[in-house]
């Protein structure tokens, strides 16, 4: 009778720390060849993991771990071998880096089915000739995708000969896009965000999707009632020199344009900082990655009830790289509880390794015979060769969630940051609960991808609506007026699409609001969408189908079932 195994109590763990993804890149080989050839493929994967490591992070700025195996993956034994070695090490990610032939079904095969289906896989490989490695990678490309499973091909440059080749600069880039998509995709998963109230004033296209968004991302999502912020702020939930500190730091920073006529108006806006370190700390307590405020209507509008402090500081502070206590990572935090932007915003913050996202309202579209119009009814001077003036632009403003780093260029310090930030006061007629708002005024020449998640019912799909974009400016006159004409106490910043026309742009919006990340690049946005079947919609007439060194190219799994989109709702039924 076999003896009975007593079962193990595991250790107790006062706090989770959520899991890091883990990065494993293996090589594999033939058997049959020379040892100078099998040293160079050992060396192959050291170079590629030396690649990647250091080279992607998360938003806090942890690099994400990189590891590697020496074992050459030519046979079943060996893809056993190296499979138990990724998962001890807690790998979740793959990349395969082949110099020379193998037999798909005996290597590469046997090692990815000990992974569970959506592990995200990627095969580099230089276009080497002597042994050759990308014959095998087509090869295994061809074969993973006619099983129906999704694998990114990424065959670049480096040297046919010499036993430590060095990739180059151009293969490195499209690795490490494909390895932030990836992380973007494993390290959110079974994440949560927290969101403050119900409904995002009942709009459909902001509303919390519960069940397609775990289904599709891993991403859970809190609901806890606006009832419980008001009862903690009620009660001073929290720390009151924290507080004092938090409120001296504003008026180093933004001094007398931190607008207060009188000392109840003070009081309010200590209670929005006060907000902000209750739910900092409540997001802290569930390890949440993002969360929002549903505010409108019940929190600051309702006069039935007792309207509260608008939440716009404690936004802004959230979607921004620093805080009272110094340097911090950008926490994407949507106003109105808008879920869907919320979304946008974490994953591009993720995709970026951590720059701050821009919350703003789809405002007012200005096509260019418009703004020329309103500039020439302002005697305003202008060539015609102005950007605003050839394309037209959106200016994106909201009373919320606006990211403080948006008030000056990338890498500036806080000071010159914050110089160019105002707290005039809340609008009382559509916040009677009173407070502070934020505005300022983005720079010019801010490159990134303005972009907006969308979900339909019909396909049960996410949908990705993008373009790149670039922020600017007009004559300060004409800019005045400009923003006279929407909401001039609020953050603005002037986003012009590189491929989209104003009449495309403003009949494509999936929603009232819109976000922008700095330096995103478009590969990885495309390459998350691949991993998490999101659908791409970018249909401006003015954009090539593919631009090389911009675009990834199209995985082989979706050419040959009638294309990305037929694919991935193929993959819904």
């Amino acid at each position: 009778m076999a003896k009975k195994i007593e079962a193990v109590k595991l250790p107790g763990i006062r706090k989770a720390t959520p899991k890091v993804p883990v990065i494993g890149v293996f090589a594999t080989s033939d058997p049959r060849i020379d040892t100078d050839s099998r040293t160079r493929c050992r060396n192959i994967a050291r170079m590629a993991a030396g690649t990647i490591s250091g080279a992607v992070v998360l938003p806090d700025k942890t690099p994400v771990p990189v590891v590697y195996s020496d074992v050459l993956v030519d046979s079943e034994p060996t893809a056993d071998i190296v499979a138990q070695q990724f998962r001890k090490a807690g790998v979740d990610i793959l990349v395969c880096v082949p110099d020379t032939w193998a037999f798909p079904q005996l290597t590469g095969i046997s090692l990815l089915q000990q992974f569970p289906s959506n592990t995200p896989l990627n095969i580099t490989c230089g276009n080497s000739g002597p042994r050759p490695g990308v014959v095998y990678a087509h090869a295994l490309s061809g074969a993973i995708a006619q099983y129906g499973r999704l694998v990114s091909l990424n065959v670049g440059t480096w040297p046919d000969t010499g036993l430590n080749p060095k990739m180059t600069d151009q293969t490195a880039k499209n690795l490490i896009d494909w390895c932030y998509a990836a992380v973007t995709a494993v390290a959110l998963r079974g994440r949560r965000v927290v969101i403050l109230g119900h409904d995002s004033m009942g709009m459909e296209t902001a509303l919390a999707h519960v069940l397609p968004t775990r289904n599709t991302f891993g991403i859970e999502i809190t609901r806890l009632d606006m009832k419980l912020l008001a009862d903690m702020l009620a009660k001073g939930a929290y720390d009151k020199n924290e507080l004092a500190a938090l409120r001296a730091w504003i008026n180093k920073y933004v001094g007398k344009r931190l607008e207060l006529r009188d000392e109840a108006d003070s009081e309010r806006f200590n209670q929005s900082l006060a907000m902000y370190l209750i739910v900092r700390d409540l997001m802290a307590d569930l390890n949440a990655v993002g969360g929002g405020f549903m505010s409108q209507l019940e929190w600051g509008s309702d006069t039935r009830g007792v309207p509260l402090p608008v939440a716009d500081t404690m936004e802004s502070l959230f979607n921004s790289t620093f805080d009272h206590n110094g340097p911090k990572p950008a926490q994407p935090y949507a106003t109105e509880a808008d879920v869907q932007g919320l979304l946008t915003m974490l994953f591009m913050t993720y995709l970026s390794g951590g720059n701050p996202p821009l919350f703003m309202d789809f405002r007012k579209v200005w096509e260019p015979w418009e703004v020329q119009a309103l500039a020439k009814s302002l005697k305003v001077k202008f060539t015609g060769k102005e950007l605003w003036a050839q394309r037209g632009l959106v200016d994106g403003d909201n009373s919320g969630s606006a990211s403080f780093d948006w008030a000056n260029k990338p890498g500036s310090s806080v000071k010159a940051i914050m110089d160019g930030v105002s707290m005039p006061l809340a609008d009382p007629g559509y916040f009677p609960g009173g407070g502070n708002s934020v505005t300022f005024m983005t720079p010019p020449g801010i490159e990134g991808i303005a972009a907006r998640l969308a979900f339909s019912t019909a396909c049960g799909l996410f949908s990705f609506i993008w373009d790149e974009a670039v922020t600017t400016d007009v004559p300060a006159e004409l800019g005045r007026a400009m923003c006279n004409l929407t909401t001039p106490t609020w953050p603005h910043t002037f986003v012009v699409p590189k491929y989209a026309t104003m009449v495309e742009y403003k009949q494509y919006p999936p929603a009232n609001h819109f976000h922008m990340t700095w330096n995103l690049p478009v590969a990885r946005v495309q390459h998350w969408m691949d991993l998490t079947g999101v659908l791409s919609v970018a249909p401006w007439a003015a954009r090539p189908k593919f631009i090389e060194g911009v675009d990834r190219p199209q995985p082989l799994v979706h050419l040959i079932n009638g294309g990305q989109d037929m694919f991935k709702l193929l993959g819904r039924r």
